[in-house]
């Protein structure tokens, strides 16, 4: 627990970072450029955020086997050739994309993205694998300074820009890709014992490469297939509606994947920690760490009520669009358990391929309602909804099989989290305002109540934590 405190201090100051950038692309961004060259910036940010499956499950194996291993102990020459390997490998993949972009889309604006897009690849991908290197080694902080300086490079950019009247998006996107290349330059300075020098053997490397994706590849495809659930309801969206919804509801999703930040800073420090803790542990650990990010995160989403009210004043012509944060808010709950818990304590004990198999069945329920809300009901409201639904169901599938492995009760806890999610939506879209928050609040004191002893508990377990570490 002394380990998680001090890297999670690291994390969260990357986060706090990343969240003010955030918060300013969400407040600023919108409100000075045009909704439909938004939404192609969203379509940007939609299209990158799928990088990473194009190293088909490498990073994610090197993750999985070297986790919780010490970086001076790994084998320089053997990480050499996997970083090179991967460069060539992305440098194919990236041409593919340049020359379709070029020859094979006739929309300018789309075709200057997939260009943009082709760029990050061989940008992204391979500072992810060093990025897994450095989380898996647990060097939390070298990681953390990496992220903090792309966010600030990125936010002192677009602010001068924005300064001297800069109104176009393709400018932002270019500024985004900037940043990102120094970040990969800063990362390969902390990672340059396995970035330069001498290389295994072209067999050895490639037999290590074989390796990693075997390992990682069902880790990879469960991401996937956990990313799609999202992504094919917005695809749908932007194929039923047009690019103006589009950008519109993932304004939306933005807003609410803004508190999830902090959250999976703490996911990120956990695994390399839980991977060295005794397996007794595990259990307690969970328990206490789950206590800690519910009963908290269901007082914090009160925030919900003023923060749309504020957005809505900023952002009128959002303002359509941001009713869907009070359907979309209580993703936030179960996707930070499932980053912060579920997936950590999956890839911990190595059930990745128990993962693969909840995301897919979870996939097929998104394509199923998808069509049926869009095609069959041509409703946006229900595409919108469905989106929280599909995710709970998910998390809580997930916690059921985790608390069987663990010999832990979570039925009574997860009961109760479904109450209040119901509460809130049921509150924010039918009362709102004031009296919307009254009623949650009231019934958020209820289940402070019933939570009375896990409340006590979690507090003398956080004071005993800090009384060790005072007296060290």
């Amino acid at each position: 627990m002394k380990n998680i405190i001090k890297n999670f201090s690291y994390s969260f100051s990357a986060n706090i970072i990343t969240l003010i950038i955030s918060l300013l692309s969400i407040i600023i961004i919108p409100k000075i450029i045009g909704v439909e060259e938004y939404g192609y910036w969203q379509i940007y940010m939609f299209y990158v955020s799928y990088l990473g499956f194009l190293y088909f499950g490498h990073a994610d194996g090197v993750y999985l086997k070297y986790g919780g291993k010490e970086y001076k102990n790994l084998d320089k020459p053997l990480f050499v050739s996997q970083f090179w390997l991967l460069i060539a490998f992305e440098i194919l993949i990236s041409a593919v994309f340049i020359i379709y972009s070029l020859f094979f889309v006739d929309n300018k604006d789309r075709a200057f993205i997939l260009l943009i897009v082709s760029i990050n690849i061989v940008i992204i991908l391979p500072k992810a694998l060093l990025q897994f290197v450095l989380l898996a080694t647990n060097r939390i902080n070298e990681n953390a300074r990496s992220i903090m300086l792309e966010r600030i490079l990125y936010g002192v950019i677009v602010i001068a820009l924005i300064v001297i009247g800069v109104r176009d998006y393709k400018v932002l996107v270019s500024v985004d890709l900037f940043a990102k290349i120094i970040s990969f330059m800063v990362t390969i300075y902390y990672c340059k014992e396995i970035v330069r020098g001498k290389t295994a053997s072209l067999k050895m490397g490639l037999l290590e490469a074989f390796d990693n994706v075997k390992v990682g590849i069902n880790l990879m495809f469960s991401n996937i297939a956990s990313r799609s659930i999202i992504g094919i309801v917005r695809f749908g969206i932007e194929k039923n509606w047009d690019v103006i919804t589009f950008g519109k509801i993932s304004l939306t999703l933005s807003v609410s994947n803004m508190l999830m930040l902090f959250i999976n800073a703490v996911g990120t420090v956990l695994y390399p920690v839980l991977r060295t803790t005794a397996k007794e542990k595990l259990p307690i650990i969970y328990t206490q760490m789950r206590n800690a990010l519910i009963i908290s995160f269901l007082g914090m989403v009160v925030v919900y009520y003023p923060a749309s009210s504020i957005l809505s004043s900023w952002l009128p012509k959002y303002s359509e669009s941001l009713i869907y944060m009070a359907l979309l808010f209580p993703i936030c709950l179960y996707e930070s358990k499932m980053s912060m818990l579920v997936i950590t304590y999956f890839n911990t004990l190595r059930k990745e391929k128990v993962m693969l198999k909840i995301n897919l069945v979870i996939l097929a329920l998104a394509v199923i309602t998808t069509c049926i809300s869009i095609y069959l009901f041509d409703s946006l409201t229900l595409t919108v909804l469905s989106i929280t639904i599909l995710l709970a169901i998910r998390c809580v599938i997930s916690e059921v099989i985790i608390s069987k492995i663990l010999k832990i009760n979570l039925m009574s806890d997860i009961i109760l989290e479904l109450v209040m999610t119901i509460a809130f939506i049921v509150f924010a879209w039918y009362v709102g305002g004031t009296g919307g928050m009254a009623c949650y609040l009231l019934l958020y004191l209820v289940y402070a109540y019933l939570k009375r002893k896990d409340i006590k508990e979690l507090v003398l377990f956080v004071l005993s934590i800090l009384k060790r570490r005072a007296t060290l």
